[in-house]
């Protein structure tokens, strides 16, 4: 039997579409600041060997480098209240995206650094620079430039990542999509918009990401 095609249920829906996807992004804008954060001091700790906190960062980001991102969110979401943390879905989504993408541009801009001309560091200890000023005036810009594109593509693969948070009731773009796919039953054309919101947010992520890049790190206008 011929499948009917019938978009005006979802159409109707649309506006929850909508603000999911600006859930979703609002979602991925806090987990970016604060996971790039800790991925920069994770690098700098990890490239200097900073001890004893190298090898608690090395234990972190192996930890949560082997092992799925849904049982990370599972563990914040369902196994912290027994030991008396309360997190609402908001919160324990947040928290989920921050420790996995600090893990992963923990390695990314550690690479960068790795990359950067031991020349440069000879420089900045000739100029009597502190570790911590060699780290900022001479290190991270460049190394930064030199991983952004990976590091841009973790961002997004972690904006996508964010789908599973509707496990939690986190109500972004994959739960709304659930929630009017549940009340119309049309899921053919409900996931089809949803992909399709997924993948002009990825396009247009990755476009900005891009943008600052050049326009921060790359010194371009």
């Amino acid at each position: 039997m011929a499948y009917e095609f019938d978009f005006a249920p979802v159409l109707a829906q649309v506006g929850l579409l909508l603000k999911g996807a600006g859930f979703t992004l609002q979602l991925t804008a806090v987990g970016t600041l604060l996971g790039v954060a800790i991925g920069v001091l994770g690098a700098g700790v990890r490239a200097w060997h900073v001890r004893p906190f190298d090898a608690l960062f090395g234990l972190y980001v192996e930890l949560i480098r082997n092992t799925p991102f849904i049982v990370q969110l599972f563990f914040i979401f369902f196994g912290l209240p027994a030991l008396g943390l309360r997190l609402t879905e908001w919160q324990a989504a947040v928290l989920a995206m921050v420790i996995n993408l600090g893990a992963y541009s923990t390695e990314i801009i550690r690479a960068g650094i790795q990359a950067i001309p031991k020349g440069q560091l000879e420089a900045a200890a000739a100029l009597a620079m502190s570790r911590f000023e060699a780290f900022r005036h001479v290190v991270l810009q460049p190394a930064l430039a030199k991983v952004w594109p990976a590091l841009s593509s973790q961002i997004v693969i972690v904006m996508l990542g964010s789908a599973v948070c509707s496990q939690i009731a986190t109500e972004e773009l994959s739960f709304a999509a659930n929630f009017i796919q549940s009340r119309n039953f049309r899921a053919f054309e409900t996931y089809l918009l949803t992909t399709a919101l997924y993948l002009l947010m990825a396009i247009l992520l990755r476009q900005l990401l891009a943008w600052l890049g050049q326009r921060l790190l790359m010194g371009r206008r």
